[in-house]
């Protein structure tokens, strides 16, 4: 009966972080423990020496995000291969993959890039509703790849080394994004797209105006792949490092403006570590509760083999990305379904991946959809013209991601296993 009074509450549009508290207040009530021991485990995250990287990591990425990084970076990508059939397309799906890794899927890189991308696809001759579908579709790509918040915050709640996370997300996410070229190719295989003149100059001006943006993505995935940073590391060297490009060198930003950037990256990060801190209280209520041995003794008994637990996971995530934000659904549901997945003999870092991947599609999904409601006001255009122009985009990601929920092989090769 508790349960089914939270999620009500939770329909009704509750604090999450409410509802989940008064869970683990009710759990411990119920099991005799004192209600201080909720406070007492959410200071327990303070003890993760991992978490440091979470809000250095997105005060990095809204720094990005307030200056004209975004435009240089999208400049210098077109110069480069705006002059080959797709190229403008291909343009949008690297670029803002690039900026949702670094800004965690928050819906920032839709409204940071969608005034230079959706300008430049019209005038390569894509029509609007291919290209507001592509740039709403493009901005949840990105959070398999370092810095990924989604894979920080898996790893975290799993005890799965992150720095395997980032190596495994490489291929699947690759996946996504070469899907979504292919079909950019196709879409427009009969099209006459009018192509620009490549120009060694524009070249050269672009890349000297982008210089210090440029190193960037190499200097924190590379740090992170050759085992040059540990992950807490990189993020320092990241917050630093855009902070001097952007507001000292380039003065995009203003010195003033950094106090309020750092206070709305803060927001989002404060309401991450809340519900982190909560949910480890929750999930040792059901810890204490034995549920998680109970669902591995019901759906052993329903679900017979891997392949159907997998395909049943895979329509669970589906419907919970719809409902719940990524965060959420990772801190809520994970606890529950690591135990059950690793009886069918998963691996915890392809369950990490296909996690993500799944929930990734619940950007672009109704009710919650955060990419298209962001979309909706960034473009002035309605959730129902975006729920179209977004479908076929969201086919080619839905295939990608079958594929990635049923070949472990394609998170996993790149580990060795």
């Amino acid at each position: 009966m508790t349960a089914v009074v939270l999620v009500v509450l939770t329909l009704l549009g509750a604090p999450l972080f409410a509802v989940i508290a008064a869970g683990a207040m009710l759990g411990f009530q119920t099991a005799g423990i004192p209600l201080l021991a909720v406070p007492i485990e959410v200071f327990g995250i303070a003890e993760t020496p991992i978490l440091l990287a979470i809000p250095l990591f997105t005060f990095a990425g809204y720094v990005l995000a307030e200056s004209r990084a975004p435009l240089r970076l999208v400049r210098l990508t077109s110069a480069v291969v705006g002059w080959i059939p797709g190229g403008v397309a291909m343009v949008a799906i690297v670029v803002c993959a690039i900026f949702t890794a670094f800004t965690g899927g928050s819906g920032v890189t839709i409204i940071a890039l969608g005034a230079a991308l959706l300008p430049a696809l019209l005038k390569a001759g894509y029509d609007e509703r291919f290209s507001l579908g592509l740039i709403t579709s493009a901005g949840c790509l990105g959070l398999l790849f370092a810095p990924s918040l989604p894979l920080i915050l898996y790893g975290i709640v799993t005890e799965t080394s992150i720095d395997e996370m980032f190596i495994a997300g490489i291929v699947p996410g690759s996946l996504m994004m070469l899907g979504l070229a292919a079909y950019c190719l196709w879409r427009n295989r009969h099209v006459r797209v009018p192509l620009s003149e490549f120009s060694w100059s524009e070249v050269r001006a672009a890349a000297a105006d982008a210089w210090l943006d440029l190193p960037l993505p190499i200097l924190v995935l590379g740090g992170i792949y050759g085992g040059v940073f540990a992950v807490s590391e990189a993020a320092a060297v990241t917050a630093v490092y855009v902070v001097i490009a952007e507001a000292l060198v380039h003065r995009d930003i203003p010195l003033r403006r950094l106090p309020a950037i750092m206070r709305d990256s803060m927001v989002l990060v404060g309401a991450i570590l809340l519900i982190l801190g909560l949910s480890l209280a929750s999930t040792n209520v059901m810890i204490d509760a034995q549920l998680p041995e109970r669902m591995v003794a019901e759906v052993t008994q329903l679900v017979g083999g891997r392949t159907s637990f997998l395909a049943l996971l895979f329509v669970f995530l589906l419907l919970l990305g719809a409902v719940l934000d990524i965060f959420a659904a990772l801190l809520l549901v994970v606890p529950l379904i690591a135990p059950v997945a690793a009886q069918y003999g998963i691996d915890p870092v392809h369950l990490g991946i296909l996690f993500v991947a799944n929930l990734e599609l619940g950007y672009l999904a109704p009710p919650m959809g955060r990419n298209l409601v962001v979309a909706s006001y960034r473009f002035n255009q309605s959730i129902l013209s975006l729920y179209r122009a977004t479908f076929p985009f969201v086919l080619v990601l839905l295939l990608t991601v079958v594929l990635v929920t049923f070949v472990p092989q394609l998170s996993l090769w790149m580990l060795g296993r």
